[in-house]
């Protein structure tokens, strides 16, 4: 199997972990692509993946995209116990991953960002990281799943990608949390790089979990 991949994806991540969890990792061979909501679509995976976007796996059976498709493909032998539950957790987390993303291409806009679009971002982003904090004790008691998998890529853009944010001083149980998933081997060892294919960190303050004063 091929797979076009990049190190600082969030969705690549996804297979990248659930590859280490499955033990599949040597039956898949990594192609750096570089795609952008800004830039026009890559060539090489717009030949397999016709929406331009990584992750796409091209195996023996065709070829497979969107991160979720590709990670319950990899794990037919349910090595990561799934189910509704994790999988509600998974959809938020793509969910903000995605907001993330969208926030960032905003941001880049030569004439600005619009103000009432990004002002969406942040009440949202707030609203999913408290909801994960009360959530802490469900996900605590649940088996690492596909949903953990997902909440722990969306907290690395988060590290990667909004470095200012200081999110664990605000939510200290996701943050306890974090900590044990990422002394988990496949988590250390897809851990975000920056290979120098663009920039990492976002104007400082954007994004803040501080309470605002008048």
């Amino acid at each position: 199997m091929k797979l076009h991949w990049s190190p600082r994806s969030p969705f690549v991540r996804k297979v990248m972990i659930t590859l280490h969890e499955t033990g599949r990792l040597d039956e898949v061979e990594l192609m750096r692509n570089v795609v952008a909501a800004h830039l026009p679509p890559n060539p090489a995976v717009l030949a397999d993946n016709p929406l331009g976007k990584i992750p796409a796996l091209v195996t023996d059976d065709g070829v497979l995209f969107d991160s979720r498709v590709i990670c319950a493909y990899l794990d037919r032998d349910e090595v990561l116990p799934d189910g509704p539950r994790a999988q509600t957790w998974a959809a938020l987390a793509d969910g903000a991953t995605d907001i993330l993303l969208a926030w960032r291409t905003e941001l880049s806009r030569p004439i600005g960002p619009w103000a009432a679009i990004t002002g969406s971002y942040l009440v949202k982003i707030r609203a999913v990281m408290a909801h994960l904090e009360a959530e802490v004790g469900s996900l605590t008691a649940a088996p690492f799943g596909p949903g953990h998998v997902a909440l722990v890529c969306f907290l690395g853009q988060l590290d990667f990608r909004w470095p200012d944010c200081a999110w664990r001083d605000h939510f200290p149980g996701l943050a306890a949390l974090a900590a044990d998933w990422a002394a988990r081997p496949s988590v250390a060892a897809t851990a975000v790089v920056d290979d120098g294919t663009g920039d990492n960190a976002l104007t400082a303050g954007i994004l803040t979990f501080a309470k605002e004063t008048t």
